[in-house]
């Protein structure tokens, strides 16, 4: 399965492409809606709450309190700690059971509001962002959603800025237009991007080379820079996860190539094998024998490639472990 995390500011319509997305065939998993999950009534969570904070966080129904818990659960650091020792776990094992149960589908969104506050991209195979400028975002609040103007200002001021969800995400969905408009850019995108990734990743090939040319790598050398951060990034979270060690990943590409061109080093005595099934699940599989284009890349376990036909980008393994 393709796993994407979507994400996008306050009011910016996330979970209008989030319908699209699932109309297309993603299954979606919406973080809010598991976070509410793991403290609800009866939930093991809720009972070390209660343990931790006392009965007081408990309406007389016996639910979760949100406003009594926020008074003593952000009182003080140690406090906070106790809270997101409790919640965080909770939420990741939750999370990780729905992404298990969705592994037949091409297509899993995780639907998380604050993934670039959290620093979550690299978990993901893409990040995509629904993005609208804030002066929209805030009269959508308060036009739409009733919201005091203060309030609202002071939502989108304490979230990530533009360029930060922009330095994070693969993807920027434009949603400050027509509904219409967006759907036919979100389908768009799955036919074009999405499912030829997911298929290449459950294939375990990379994607064609022309393909990735016809669609293009960004030209601006600030968006290439920062391709390049998500790409290394997203590597080293795969090799953490699959407890592979990971030396360095360097950027060696001149920055008017096409492709992005990155040289990993593995950690001493790390195998190649274990090393490259970190990079595929990474969203990297091995070159074809004979596939590879330029001088040095001859051997078609050392030169892994991108899977994602929007996104050329080669992952050579270092010749010091060869």
């Amino acid at each position: 399965m393709l796993l994407i995390g979507l994400t996008g500011g306050i009011g910016a319509g996330k979970s209008t492409v989030a319908r699209v997305l699932e109309q297309a065939g993603a299954a979606i998993v919406d973080a809010d809606a598991i976070a509410r999950e793991v403290v609800a009534p009866g939930a093991p969570a809720l009972q070390e709450l209660v343990t931790a904070f006392g009965p007081d966080i408990l309406t007389p129904e016996g639910a979760l309190d949100r406003p009594g818990l926020a008074a003593v659960a952000f009182a003080d650091r140690a406090s906070t700690q106790r809270l997101n020792a409790i919640m965080h776990p909770a939420i990741a094992e939750l999370t990780a059971e729905r992404f298990r149960a969705h592994t037949d589908r091409e297509l899993v969104v995780h639907d998380v509001p604050l993934l670039v506050e959290n620093g979550m991209s690299a978990r993901y195979h893409l990040a995509l962002l629904v993005d609208v400028p804030a002066e929209v975002r805030l009269e959508r609040l308060v036009d739409s959603r009733g919201m005091d103007r203060a309030d609202a200002e002071r939502r989108i001021a304490a979230q990530a800025s533009d360029v930060q969800r922009y330095r994070a995400c693969d993807v920027v969905i434009d949603n400050a237009g027509e509904q219409a408009a967006t759907a036919a850019a979100v389908e768009r995108l799955v036919d074009e991007r999405l499912l030829p990734f997911s298929r290449n990743l459950a294939a375990a090939r990379p994607a064609p080379r022309e393909q990735a040319a016809r669609n293009g790598a960004p030209e601006d050398p600030r968006e290439r820079a920062w391709a390049v951060e998500r790409l290394t990034a997203r590597i080293r979270h795969a090799c953490a996860e699959a407890g592979v060690e990971i030396e360095s990943v360097e950027r060696t590409d001149d920055a008017a190539a096409g492709a992005i061109a990155l040289t990993a080093v593995p950690g001493a005595g790390e195998s190649e094998e274990r090393f490259g099934a970190a990079l595929g699940a990474a969203g990297f599989p091995p070159v074809p024998a004979g596939a590879a284009e330029t001088p040095g890349q001859q051997s078609a376990r050392s030169l892994h490639r991108s899977a994602d036909p929007g996104r050329p980008a080669d992952v050579e393994l270092s010749r010091a472990m060869r």
